[in-house]
């Protein structure tokens, strides 16, 4: 369908977890459903959740969530810039998908040539995408008004001014303040920016919509910008979430009829979607903990990635949950570890080159006899393996059996990969080798006598597609889509 070109639109934030990556989610969903072809686009992200795109490179799990959302393969032009958190205060620095090396906060915010490098190479992804997708859906970081950092800036409103985009500023009305952050946001913007702005979106109301209503009109009278929507806080629509600040709230209390799961809450958990699928098995009762009590009452165990797997492997050892995993092994329970804590359940991890810090080596759990060697080669891929079954690879460090061991996978392509002890121990490389049905089913095959009952097989694609449906649905009930097609469509002199 042949659509007329929309100006490229940026959800710009009064501050952080205000919800703009959700409802840039929403948007590309919404354009889809009407006919265009969106792509998200965030200049820089910074974020431990990261996806392996299709040719292998990686990026920023929120613009994965927003192409699915879209309808469209991820590609690394929709995040060319991600910083991974190390544990030493330092970021890993991902450059169009590849590592390019670490920086502290200093050194990455101050002007120099590198930084304009980077500047460059975030507009260039841009301009590429830009040109095979209408319209891109922008998303900002954090606070669009932290002035101090406006020259080093890449990814708010010097982007914004670059793509020529509309920008909609989002408020959080449920942390307070909203009139404040939304007035003072857009006063402390150069003149030339506040033209930009071109509408409001207050997010995550909760009660009566109807007594924000002159609340919307006053907002609109001090700023001088129409308020888009208000748009009501939600918990029953399902969108992978950035971050895992919620994690230890999940239940822990086990449940009887069901199989208990725990996944132990790492200080640098990575890539901890991966449970999504089996949160949702009707099976399962799944938690996230690091409490040794917490642990005695699971039926299973899994270690999940880390962005730090040796800082998390000493860590384990220090509170206690290392001989809590260790005697659960001892007493029939399965331990299963997912990239980096499969790496810890061997017998070492060794760091001779000081990739993660100055630890050469840390003893593992013992429980696969393994060994890993930290190098500064990242492996980023998308695989197939068994009975079409799929997921991807982000990691460092190679891994090989130190005595015979089974493998636990075989790829498509004939290799194997990660290993196991028996049913009840293994770890893999392969983060979403729990989004398959089949492999669910195998880690609770010797649980089947405590279930209740059998489940219908959990469609997560279907679900997946349900709920950026619902969220779409929502946003349209509360926002002015028509208004905001117009803003999109309006004649620019510049």
């Amino acid at each position: 369908m042949n659509m007329k070109p929309l100006h490229p639109i940026m959800l710009a934030g009064t501050g952080s977890d205000v919800g703009k990556s959700v409802l840039a989610a929403a948007l590309c969903r919404i354009f889809k459903q009407d006919g265009y072809h969106p792509a998200p686009f965030k200049a820089q992200n910074m974020a431990l959740n990261s996806f392996a795109t299709p040719d292998g490179l990686e990026i920023g799990r929120a613009q994965a969530v927003q192409a699915e959302a879209a309808g469209i393969d991820c590609h690394t032009d929709m995040n060319p810039l991600l910083l991974k958190p190390n544990s030493n205060h330092t970021s890993q620095v991902v450059l169009n998908g590849r590592p390019i090396g670490n920086t502290g906060a200093y050194d990455y915010f101050r002007k120099t040539e590198g930084r304009e490098q980077l500047r460059r190479e975030v507009c260039a992804a841009f301009d590429r995408l830009n040109q095979r997708y209408n319209p891109i859906v922008m998303e900002g970081a954090g606070s669009i008004s932290e002035i101090n950092l406006r020259d080093t800036d890449l990814v708010n409103m010097p982007m914004a001014m670059h793509a020529k985009a509309d920008v909609i500023l989002v408020g959080d009305i449920d942390r307070g303040g909203v009139f404040a952050s939304v007035y003072g946001s857009i006063l402390l913007q150069r003149p030339e920016e506040r033209k930009r702005i071109k509408g409001i979106i207050i997010n995550k109301f909760r009660g009566d919509l109807r007594l924000f209503e002159e609340g919307s009109r006053m907002l609109e009278q001090l700023c001088g910008v129409p308020v888009l929507g208000v748009v009501p806080y939600f918990t029953d629509i399902y969108i992978e979430e950035e971050d895992s600040v919620d994690l230890a709230m999940k239940s822990m209390q086990a449940e009887h009829g069901k199989v208990n799961v725990a996944v132990v809450l790492l200080r640098h958990i990575s890539n901890y979607t991966d449970f999504n699928v089996l949160e949702r098995d009707p099976r399962v009762h799944l938690f996230y903990t690091n409490n040794t009590d917490d642990l005695k009452k699971a039926d299973i165990i899994i270690l999940p990635g880390s962005k730090s797997t040796i800082d998390d492997l000493y860590e384990l050892r220090r509170n206690g949950c290392a001989q809590a995993i260790i005697q659960a092994r001892r007493e029939g329970k399965t331990v299963m570890g997912i990239c980096g804590g499969y790496q810890m359940m061997g017998d070492e991890v060794l760091d001779p080159h000081h990739v993660e810090g100055n630890i050469s080596r840390m003893p593992g759990l013992g429980l696969l006899p393994i060994s890993t060697t930290m190098n500064g080669e990242k492996v980023t891929r998308q695989v197939s393996f068994g009975n079409r079954m799929h997921g991807y690879e982000i990691h460092m460090g190679q891994t090989v059996a130190t005595q015979q061991l089974t493998p636990l996978n075989t790829m498509d392509d004939g290799r194997t990969e990660g290993f196991m002890a028996d049913e009840r121990c293994m770890g893999t490389y392969i983060h979403g080798i729990l989004d398959n049905q089949p492999f669910i089913d195998r880690l609770l095959a010797p649980y089947a006598d405590m279930l209740n009952e059998r489940s219908k097989p959990f469609d997560y694609h279907a679900f997946k597609e349900e709920q950026y449906n619902r969220l779409a649905d929502h946003v349209r009930q509360h926002v002015d889509i028509e208004r905001l097609y117009r803003i999109m469509k309006e004649d620019k002199n510049d």
